[in-house]
């Protein structure tokens, strides 16, 4: 009886061992954040992988020289020279080409909750650019939240702060702190910046992207310089985006269609500085994070058990 016992028992290890080796050997499923890029020239809106791999160029077309991008869960968020903030899917379906209208040469775009900032330049530096701020659904909170502003560009939002680059004229652009209630914390946050067309934050540090000086400078969000030359040899750096420890950088480049998207490190290294090329006029660029995929302990243990069973059942009719 006892030789019986541990015969069992080792047919039973055989067959779980026989199975952690057959799931070990399912390959893995790779996996890698969604890059979304507006191209101003041609209209679209295209996917692609961080690794650089391209999902789909043309996600979305028929665009109106679109501007900046930003997403709240599975939806994009674009601002149009149109005057107008158009919502799409992350899977580029059209939910709203109109979801906002009638704005003042809209540029920035952040997300903050349930909330839309957009920055609108106005008629350039005369003052009337403004900051309003509206739901994802559409509605109008306030068109004109912060008002007065010289030709307001990049925004970006951390918590209850609202970092904005304005271009008063090279070199004398600068970064704006508000809150995101309108309150005017620091005006001049960050001075002598060179056409700061793209703001990330990464916990308590500001990523800058100068247009005009092909650098991308690294500050605190209490105004601080850490490295205002972090990385430079860039072609027209503007807009950027993080995923981890990772920036992603749109170079518009010197003409159309040699526009690129360049990987660096939140150290400054370079991972790749041509990561995707032969862009139109790449401007806007954002990150949506995509899971992992789930493994259903119920569905392995399921199957586990059959197996082991039949095992079983075998050995004792054999």
């Amino acid at each position: 009886m006892c030789s019986l016992r541990h015969t069992l028992a080792a047919v039973l290890a055989a067959a779980v061992l026989s199975i952690v080796v057959a799931i070990s050997a399912i390959p893995a499923i790779a996996r890698g954040d969604a890059l979304f890029v507006m191209n101003y020239g041609g209209g679209t809106i295209g996917e692609y992988t961080t690794s650089g791999a391209t999902v789909n160029p043309a996600l979305v077309s028929g665009l109106i020289s679109p501007r900046a991008i930003a997403v709240s869960g599975s939806d994009l968020f674009v601002t149009s020279v149109n005057g107008t903030i158009g919502e799409y899917t992350t899977s580029g379906a059209t939910v709203n080409a109109s979801l906002i209208s009638g704005l003042n040469n809209p540029f920035g775009i952040a997300v903050s909750g349930s909330d839309l900032f957009v920055t609108n330049d106005g008629n350039g530096l005369n003052g009337s650019g403004t900051i309003g701020e509206y739901t994802t659904s559409g509605a109008t909170v306030n068109a004109s939240l912060i008002s007065g502003l010289n030709a307001p560009f990049a925004i970006a939002v951390s918590g209850s702060d609202l970092f904005v680059s304005k271009l008063n004229g090279n070199p004398s652009d600068t970064i704006s702190e508000y809150t995101t209630s309108g309150a005017t914390v620091n005006a001049s946050l960050i001075s002598g910046l060179s056409y700061p067309g793209g703001i990330a934050v990464v916990g308590s540090n500001l990523f800058v992207t100068n247009f005009l000086g092909n650098t991308i400078g690294e500050y605190t969000t209490s105004g601080a310089t850490v490295n205002a030359s972090l990385i430079s040899g860039l072609i027209r750096p503007l807009a950027i985006a993080v995923s981890g420890s990772d920036l992603f950088v749109t170079n518009t480049g010197t003409n159309s269609a040699n526009g690129t998207i360049g990987e660096y490190t939140t150290s400054g290294a370079t991972v790749n500085a041509s990561l995707i090329t032969g862009l139109d006029d790449p401007q806007g660029i954002v990150v949506v994070p995509v899971p992992e995929p789930a493994t259903s302990l119920l569905v392995m243990g399921g199957v586990l058990g059959l197996a082991v069973e039949r095992r079983r059942r075998a050995f004792l009719s054999a």
